[in-house]
């Protein structure tokens, strides 16, 4: 390919600052170095985890360095490989990771975690192995969000960190499975271990929290309530398996007594899908039979714990990145698993401030946008 080894100028969002709207830019994306692998991103999803890093900097969220490339949620096409790379080729369908598996230290091999630590700290700090970003723009380096940065045309990632898919996999439609389904989906089938004829509440009906009623169901609950402030996400959730729907805005006393008396005496699992510690101590700790287990939370109440109760929090729903994404990609060619249902736009990447918007608003579940159409 006439562009192996070159720098590649190409469009991206940069936030150049915390509290800012992006602006598209011209970037350079610098050709990959040992063990990485330069993606031309077909298609991103827009995750609330980009907005939060964004406009919640300094309150309550880590800081990152500024200027930054958002975007974790995508899928693309192998352009180049740096050197000692032996799993992937150009023209490749993959889909870049936040959370890395090199499949050989203690963590991969593990089947207790998936938080494998291959170049942890540093993509977490927005840079690769060697301490930089391979993205600049207007002569300075611009850190790579999660060491992915899918909110431009063209990145490089550590190969630890990419998932090769099949061939024919739609790549708008399966991008999603680089962060928000994968997470709650996996929260009820891998950490929370939901069983045959139970009952669940699932917190929050976001995109994460609409696949962890969906895991809730692949799991054949018995009884599934969806919580959430927003009526309008109530058919959406009833499409993914919901059995009831409530809206806390509707009852003057708390929600987790108004579950409690839904269900006569509480549910077997909850699965907070919102972030909200307020919600995590209220609406999920308080809502089920002595012997039952809450999903996503941290949080230290030993008096319920002493009653038997258990809690479990989860990251990436506990797939094994690289290894467990393609599997699950496989799922959604032969129809087990719903992607096509979260989407309710498709934006090209200069409107990716309305697509921040529509999140912030509610009125979006997951917008996709098209990189290569911008």
């Amino acid at each position: 390919m006439a562009t192996v080894g070159k720098v590649i100028t190409c469009k991206a969002a940069v936030a150049w600052e915390p509290g800012k709207p992006l602006c598209i830019e011209e970037v350079e994306v610098a050709p990959p170095k040992a063990h990485e692998v330069r993606i031309k991103v077909v298609a991103t999803g827009v995750c609330h985890t980009d907005w939060e890093y964004l406009f919640e900097t300094g309150k309550g969220m880590k800081f990152r360095p500024f200027p930054l490339v958002l975007g974790h949620e995508a899928a693309g096409i192998v352009e180049s490989t740096g050197p000692e790379v032996t799993r992937f080729s150009p023209g490749d369908k993959v889909i870049p990771l936040f959370l890395p598996y090199c499949g050989e230290c203690e963590r991969c091999l593990s089947p207790k975690t998936n938080h494998c630590k291959k170049n942890w700290t540093n993509m977490q700090a927005g840079v690769l192995a060697d301490g930089t970003s391979r993205i600049s723009c207007k002569g300075q380096q611009v850190y790579q969000f999660l060491g992915v940065s899918s909110f431009s045309q063209y990145t490089v990632v550590p190969d630890t960190s990419v998932a090769k898919i099949r061939s024919d996999a739609p790549l708008d439609k399966v991008c999603l499975l680089g962060c928000g389904v994968s997470t709650g989906y996996g929260a009820a089938i891998n950490a929370g271990k939901v069983e045959k004829d139970s009952s669940c509440a699932v917190f929050g009906l976001g995109a994460v929290g609409l696949a962890a009623v969906m895991g809730c169901k692949v799991a054949m609950a018995r009884r599934i309530i969806g919580v959430d402030i927003n009526p309008n996400k109530f058919e959406k959730a009833r499409q993914f398996g919901a059995t009831d729907c409530i809206n806390p805005r509707d009852y003057s006393k708390p929600i987790q007594e108004v579950v409690v008396e839904k269900t006569g005496g509480g549910v077997d699992y909850g699965l907070e899908c919102v972030g909200s510690p307020a919600i995590m101590v209220g609406a999920s700790f308080e809502i089920w039979h002595t012997l039952y287990n809450v999903f996503l939370v941290n949080l230290d109440l030993i008096s319920f714990l002493l009653m038997g109760r258990t809690l479990k929090g989860t990251y990436f729903g506990g797939w094994k990145s690289v290894k467990d994404v393609p599997k699950l990609v496989d799922d959604y060619m032969n129809r087990k698993l719903k992607l096509d249902e979260f989407i309710t736009e498709k934006l090209p990447l200069v409107q990716i401030n309305k697509a921040f918007g529509l999140l912030k608003s509610g009125k979006s579940i997951r917008t996709v946008i098209s990189l290569q159409d911008s």
